[in-house]
């Protein structure tokens, strides 16, 4: 899957073809969701209008989130009450619709990242994974840290990931940055010298390598989402998002085909049963469906799919860099998801530094991440002490606060935070 690079096509073209476009209208937006509880540690957050600018009813969009939590449900809820405000107050204010979109990668990552730092300071040991969807007209933005997982089925019948998969036993990227971090990957050993279960980050035994808390098994599990961006064609699509509990019995495929034709609150019920009866209830089993339906049609609902023409996408279709340059009357209107963004780095400066026109609307004196106002002269910045040349200017910023740099550095092993681990009640 390519990360990013000059083929993707500008979010601004993309929002542009859409307001000339005959096809102005705001999609239809239905959901639903269905839970069957094990341990009580999975939450959900369903909001369908949230306001971009306060006031105005038209400046709406939808916000879909799972909370997937281990070692109690501390962190899930702490994530589900402040994750969306951390997100929406690292946006600068009176940006345009296009700039508001833009700015949403740069955002997620600081509000992940906040929400970690302040649950931390609360000394809990729990954790959770988060997997936090965007819906804003055509575009959809997801943000995921864990082992939650968030697939769309085009319109036209097509798969696509719309998240990552932290989980060590399957993130070879992921087992490599933590050994080069200071940690160590590995399974339990028994008595007899053999090894048991999925590989763990140790100290601490989590198996995942990103999440938001886990204050107890060291900084390098990191709270930096993988953020993707899509717009979707104005046909519509349908979002799954669920948590392990359903990915560990259903393939993307069996899930999308087992509610097919069904509306979504029944789409989320079937799926949940269907992960149930295939490997019974080992955890919380969580599943929330959305389907983005052109205006004043029934929710988009693949049509079956033919006898062996399952498909499963990980690529999108991109504009090359030479056409995004031409005027749009040359395009004409997309009838498959292009892709617009997407990162997965661990490294905070990577996740700050922005690739989109935006860098002089972003405050000077302002943390990056916790928002915090400095005096000039007391931020740092993001790249201060970076080994990387060319374009990279520390006294340009971002900047960070003291305590939001010691975050960034502890992350990349530079130090320690320290503290007990324990190991017990593993995710």
């Amino acid at each position: 899957m390519s990360t990013k690079g000059d083929h993707m096509v500008p979010l601004a073209v993309l929002l542009k073809r859409e307001v000339t476009s005959e096809k102005t209208e705001k999609p239809d937006i239905s959901h639903g969701q269905a839970s069957q509880s094990k341990k009580g540690e999975d939450f959900t957050l369903l909001k369908t209008e949230c306001q971009r600018i306060p006031g105005d009813g038209v400046s709406t969009f939808a916000v879909f989130a799972l909370f997937d939590g281990h070692n109690g449900s501390a962190a899930a809820i702490y994530s589900k009450e402040n994750l969306l405000n951390n997100i929406l107050c690292a946006i600068p204010s009176d940006l345009s619709r296009d700039e508001w979109l833009a700015a949403l990668p740069r955002a997620l990552v600081a509000g992940f990242v906040k929400t970690d730092k302040d649950f931390q300071e609360k000394a809990q040991t729990s954790g959770t994974t988060v997997t936090f969807v965007i819906v804003d007209g055509w575009v959809v933005t997801v943000a995921s840290v864990g082992d939650s997982r968030c697939f769309l089925e085009s319109a036209e019948g097509v798969i696509y990931s719309l998240s990552a998969d932290h989980r060590l036993e399957a993130n070879e990227e992921e087992r490599e940055r933590i050994t080069a971090s200071g940690g160590e990957v590995g399974r339990l050993n028994t008595v007899g010298g053999g090894e048991i279960g999925p590989l763990r980050c140790w100290p601490g035994g989590l198996c995942l390598s990103r999440s938001i808390g886990d204050m107890d098994v060291g900084e390098f599990i990191v709270p930096i989402p993988f953020v993707k961006q899509i717009k979707l064609s104005t046909a519509g699509g349908r979002l799954v998002i669920s948590s392990d509990g359903v990915w560990d019995a259903l393939t993307s495929e069996k899930a999308l085909s087992c509610c097919r034709g069904l509306l979504a609150e029944d789409s989320a019920k079937q799926i949940v049963e269907e992960a149930v009866k295939v490997k019974g209830l080992r955890d919380d089993t969580t599943c929330i469906v959305v389907d983005i339906s052109p205006p004043e049609k029934p929710p988009a609902l693949p049509p079956p799919k033919k006898q062996g023409k399952g498909v499963f996408k990980s690529m999108f279709k991109k504009k090359s860099s030479e056409s995004s340059s031409h005027s749009d009357k040359e395009y004409c209107e997309p009838d498959v998801v292009e892709e617009i963004y997407e990162e997965g780095s661990a490294k905070l400066a990577e996740r700050l530094e922005t690739e989109y026109p935006l860098r002089n609307m972003f405050k000077l004196f302002v943390c990056a991440v916790c928002q915090v106002d400095m005096k000039p002269g007391e931020g740092i910045s993001v790249h201060s002490g970076s080994s990387h040349g060319g374009r990279v200017r520390p006294w340009e910023g971002p900047f960070l606060c003291p305590s939001c740099l010691m975050k960034k550095d502890a992350m990349e092993g530079k130090r320690p935070l320290g503290g007990t681990h324990h190991m017990f009640d593993l995710c």
